[in-house]
This record gives C-alpha cells, structure tokens and sequence, in this order.
C-alpha cells in the first residue's frame, strides 16, 4: 500500500511540493485501530439504514465517540451527529471533517461475510467507508489533542440522508452545524482509483442533479380506434426522446446539462390506450448557470412536446443539490495532507463526475474540498461501480483516509 505510484498530472492550481517525512507528521494508524475500524465498517454494512432511518448507525458511532472520552451530539432532525475535538469551537477557525451515513435502497448481490442483512437495503456508495474514515480521524486526533499536538479544533460531522434530495446536508446546516466552521473537507469512495491514491481537482468536482416527474393525461380509448385518443404511450415515447434533444439545443453545451429517463409507466393491456402516463429522471449539470436555468427549460420543452401530441403535462421539478466547487486553499490542503502521508505519487487528477454530492450545500457557506479515495485493489481489472449491488471498497482505503484526514487537521494550522 506505501509503494511508489506512476506520477499523473496535477490539477490545475494544485502546487507539487516534495513529500514530507512521515515519521515527522503524527497520527498515523495504529495497526490495532485499523483492526477495529475494519470491524467497525463491517458492521456499518451489514446493517444499511436508508437517509432519516440512521438511528443505529448513528448510536453506533456515538457509542464509539463517547467511549474515548468525547461528547457527540446527534442532531435535531434526530439522525446524524457533530463532535468538537481540541476544546470549543471558536469563530470560524475549526475544520471540519464531513461524513455521510446513509445507505441505498437496493439489494446487496455480493457473496461475502459482511453483506447486508437488510433486504434491498445496500451501503452501495461507501457511506460506510466514509463514516469508519471521520470516526478513525476523530480517534486519532483526540489523542492527539490530550497530548497537545492538535493545534487548532477540530469538528467530525456525520451527516444523515446524503441521498434523498435535495439532501440532508440542508437539514444539518439548519441544525447549527457550521456554526464556528471556518473550512470543511470530505472524501468519496471512488472505485476508478486504486486504494493507497486519492482524485484531486480545483474547481468543479461533482455536478448538479436534480429529479424530474413528469406526468401525462389524456383520453383513452381502443388501440383500433388511436384517432379518438390522445395515444399515450406513443406520447410518452416521443417526450421521453424529444425533450432531452431541445434541451440541447436551448443550453450552452459547455454546461454539460444532460436529462436522462430511469423509468416510463404506462398502460395494463396491449389493446387499452391508456389515459395516464409518467416518466421520471435525473437532470444533471456541470456549471451553476445552467443549473439555475434548467427549470425553466425544461417545463417549456415539456410543453412544447406535449402539446404536439395532445397531452395534458404535470411536471414535478425538484430541485437537488448543486456543483462540489473545490476551492483552492482547501485543495491545497487536501494535496499536501496526502503527500505528507504517501508521497506525490499517491495523488492523480481526477475529472469532474456527473454524479451529485449535497456536500455542495456546506460549500455555499465556507470554504472546503472533497477528494476522490480510491477503493479499487490496485491490479484488479473489473470494476464494482457506485449505486449497483455488487459494489464493494478495498478496506485499505480506511487507513489511506484516516491518514489523510489527520493529516489535513494537524497542517490546517499553518494555512489561515
């Protein structure tokens, strides 16, 4: 896992510094904890718990917390948690380490030990991974802390409900979290890198997604007779691939604005015009203009299209989260944390995702920064994506994260 990696290209705006000595940086993982913080995720995912449901995962890790001497406390909403380590919180001058803790409504297809024991109930996402890496920092830097080598506070926030829109990052905020915060870093499993590597990039790092539900009406009837009908599902059909193709004419390219169909209903029999139809997607968006104007666009597109086939349009435009915008000093930080631990060959360039992170929400309050952790066994040819069932994370990507994170606390001081 410490072995030297092929160099890649730095992001733009990210300085290359020379790796630093890690014996002079403390904090690294004890091969004891590591042991734990293995169990510990396992045990995050055997028992997945959908986004406002995270009440074990969530006493789970309080327990933990508490048993080290600390004092979390769970958010109003009633799920989820923040943790203040190295004394109170002043203004604006902690950081701030972000986990998400939920899971995804899907089975778990993987024949291993730890699979889920939830029926259609999956940690698909690395929520698990995720959570275990903010609990093992937080571990570490408490001892730190008592031994007076933390130099400034740091606080551990573990979010509920990161999957249902428009995210509970909204939620927490309400909840006073940044309160105090003057920076905010996270990772993401990312199983396009090899464990041991995390993804870097200024700028935009995730895209804007948004749901759309569109529902369509009309007269019935026989399929003998489509003449005396408002035909459905040809309707349907023609919405289904029209709207998408205006859309990419009424938007600057550049925004990368892509709508895209998960599913279509409509009809019971193959010899009924049905009356209703109703598809459903995801609108994604590269850049913050496009995404403001999207709404518009896409009711006039619906329109435009219904219309044409004499059917009467619903739309249920639900807003999402916006772009992750990585700003440069939290980047900064993130690069030269992962240096210091693993050297300048464990950190690549990554590309913007069209995936959606509400991590975007802390964004438009303070500055901070996600990073890609890699999660794929270095040499393993096949690929377990995001959000499918057989997804699964190289657990020496736990270590890599904690590292980094504790890392990222103790160089904070010197930035701001």
């Amino acid at each position: 896992m410490n072995q030297l990696l092929s160099p890649e290209p730095q992001a733009a705006g990210i300085t290359t510094t020379a790796s630093a000595d890690e014996s002079a940086l403390p904090g690294a993982l004890p091969e004891a904890l590591r042991t734990e913080l293995t169990a510990f995720r396992r045990d995050l995912h055997m028992h997945p718990e959908l986004g406002h449901q995270e009440f074990r995962t969530t006493a789970a890790v309080k327990a933990r917390l508490e048993s080290a001497g600390l004092q979390p406390r769970v958010l109003d909403t009633g799920t989820g948690l923040v943790c203040d380590i190295g004394g109170p919180v002043g203004a604006g001058d902690a950081l701030a380490l972000r986990a998400d803790i939920d899971a995804l409504p899907i089975p778990d297809t993987k024949s291993v030990p730890y699979r889920s024991t939830v029926a259609d109930r999956a940690h698909a996402c690395g929520h698990d991974v995720h959570t275990t890496v903010v609990l093992g920092a937080g571990l570490l830097l408490a001892e730190l802390a008592e031994q007076g080598l933390l130099p400034r506070p740091v606080r551990l926030l573990f979010q509920p409900a990161e999957e249902v829109l428009p995210g509970g990052a909204t939620d927490a905020i309400d909840c006073g979290v940044l309160d105090g915060v003057g920076r905010i870093i996270a990772v993401h499993c990312d199983p396009r890198v090899d464990a041991g590597r995390i993804g870097l990039r200024q700028g935009p790092i995730t895209a804007a997604c948004d749901r759309l539900e569109v529902a369509l009406s009309g007269a019935g009837g026989h399929t003998a007779r489509p003449h005396l009908t408002t035909d459905m599902v040809t309707a349907a059909a023609q919405l289904a691939v029209d709207v998408p193709a205006l859309l990419s004419r009424r938007v600057d390219p550049r925004s990368g604005l892509s709508l895209t169909w998960g599913r279509i209903s409509s009809g019971h029999a193959c010899n009924v015009i049905p009356q209703r139809a109703e598809l459903s997607g995801t609108l994604r968006c590269l850049d913050l203009p496009g995404w403001r104007d999207a709404p518009d666009l896409v009711h006039a597109a619906v329109d435009e299209v219904a219309t044409l086939y004499g059917a009467k349009p619903e739309v249920n435009y639900v807003r999402g989260v916006p772009p992750v915008v990585n700003e440069p000093g939290p980047t900064q930080l993130l690069h030269d944390a992962m240096v210091a631990r693993r050297g300048p060959y464990a950190v690549e360039n990554t590309e913007q995702s069209l995936g959606g992170e509400d991590f975007s929400w802390y964004l438009e309050h303070v500055p901070g920064a996600m990073a890609r952790l890699g999660v794929r066994t270095p040499g393993e040819r096949s690929r377990h994506d995001l959000h499918q069932g057989d997804f699964d994370a190289d657990e020496n990507a736990i270590a890599v994260g904690v590292e980094l994170f504790t890392a990222a606390a103790l160089l904070d001081a010197g930035r701001w």
